[in-house]
């Protein structure tokens, strides 16, 4: 019978100042890794051993049992993760992508099913990013709502410099040891932290970060942004301020709301020098402080200016108005971010039109409009969406009549193909109105 890692986070809650020493057997428990197993998603890429989770099942018991004496002498060693580098569309940059050999993937799993409860007892509500039944848009229905109920007059965007590249392995260990004092899962996430990944034929050493892509990764995030920022703010910063002050986080993503000036100019200064201290920067362009709120609004007005907005989760949040004229925080999807999903469905379209049929195009189109749809249909967000949507279906109308020398469709035609494939209409997914409701 699998040991029952349920437990952990109820002793979590119950002491928290519980130090873990006896985890380890949760990890290679052998019926846990074979849950484990059953809950990852097939499919994925393989790792540098080309390993995937269909070959790993074919002999799953043999497997796993050889895995688990692995783990219980300690002789597992984790494989290089293969860096792939993506293409940001709309940009000429790239990001660096670690896919991780499979049974590598099943160990973080096991570890991440191990230590999560542990940590979701710490976490703070500050903090939304990678975790169970938390979600982007209820960071976003928290800040609007603060923004609008709060006496907000300042707000603090930022973003960290390749975050998950600049992990200090050392303070990593550190902070996990407040928590954890078993020794062997500290020694493993060592050895995972230190495996490195392999870049075409060229091995890298890893000194330094976790490699984005890992199941393992974003708990880990998590746990070091909790010791290096969330803790610090509240607890410290908080403990100074003249005024009230809220953070949101989602991921290495921030932004601090402040009721006075001073303590905003403080904490931009402050937060810089703390986070340095962990081995982070803060990206300078996406980076600043600004007025924003119903008293920014209020003195723009009066100085004929337009009050400044802030982008944070793929969203403008500007100062807008009710149909009333009262002040309201309205969002809608950034220009930035509508250029880059346009400009990533152009090469989506440009490369599937030799591959699948038009019907089948029209199919996949329409699940992939619809998940987008899904994320950015939310209160006051109307007007782009349906921009998105027509953008979306110009460029399909476009590409496809370039398979051949002979238009595939008019106007009307391409029209009756969308309602055959009933073509997602705009309809909101998230109502997000912070004057409902209290905080």
């Amino acid at each position: 019978m699998a040991s029952d890692r349920a437990r952990i986070g109820e002793k979590a809650r119950q002491e928290p100042k519980l130090c873990f020493t006896s985890l380890y057997h949760h990890v290679t428990d052998l019926d846990n890794l074979r849950a484990d197993f059953k809950g990852m998603e097939p499919g994925k890429a393989p790792g540098i051993d080309g390993v995937t989770k269909t070959s790993y099942g074919e002999n799953l018991e043999a497997h796993l049992a050889d895995l688990t004496d692995r783990l219980k002498r300690l002789g597992y060693r984790p494989q290089p993760a293969r860096r792939k580098w993506i293409p940001k569309p709309g940009s000429r940059k790239q990001r660096p992508l670690g896919i991780l050999c499979f049974e590598d993937q099943l160990v973080h799993t096991a570890l991440k099913e191990t230590l999560e409860p542990i940590y979701e007892a710490d976490f703070l509500d500050c903090s939304y990013g990678y975790r169970p039944k938390r979600t982007a848009h209820q960071l976003l229905d928290a800040l609007g709502r603060t923004i609008q109920q709060k006496p907000v007059r300042w707000v603090y965007e930022a973003d960290i410099t390749g975050f998950f590249d600049h992990v200090h392995h050392e303070w990593m260990l550190e902070f996990l040891r407040v928590r954890i004092g078993d020794e062997r899962v500290l020694r493993i996430i060592y050895r995972i932290l230190k495996s490195g990944v392999l870049d075409g034929e060229l091995q890298e050493a890893g000194e330094e970060g976790t490699p984005q892509g890992a199941v393992l990764s974003p708990l880990l995030a998590n746990i070091y942004l909790h010791y290096a920022l969330d803790l610090w703010f509240q607890k410290v910063f908080c403990a100074s301020c003249r005024g009230q002050a809220w953070l949101f986080r989602f991921a290495d993503d921030f932004v601090v709301c402040f009721e006075d000036q001073e303590d905003a100019e403080r904490f931009s200064l402050e937060v810089k020098e703390r986070l340095g201290r962990f081995n982070l920067t803060l990206a300078e362009d996406k980076t600043r402080l600004l007025r924003f709120g119903r008293w920014a609004e209020a003195d723009g007005r009066r100085n004929g200016r337009r009050p400044e907005t802030f982008d944070f989760l793929g969203f403008t949040h500007y100062c807008g108005k009710t149909r009333k004229g009262d002040f309201k925080v309205k969002r809608r999807t950034s220009h930035k971010r509508l250029r880059t999903k346009l400009a990533a469905w152009k090469e989506w379209v440009r490369k599937g039109r030799s591959r699948f049929g038009r019907g089948e195009i029209l199919r996949r189109a329409k699940v992939k409009l619809q998940g987008a749809l899904n994320y950015y249909a939310i209160t006051d967000n109307t007007q782009m969406c349906r921009h998105y949507r027509e953008e979306v279906e110009s460029l399909l109308f476009k590409w496809l009549n370039r398979r051949s020398q002979r238009r595939s469709y008019t106007w009307a035609q391409f029209r009756d193909a969308l309602r055959w494939v009933r073509w997602p209409r705009v309809v909101i997914k998230h109502d997000l109105n912070p004057l409902w409701g209290r905080l």
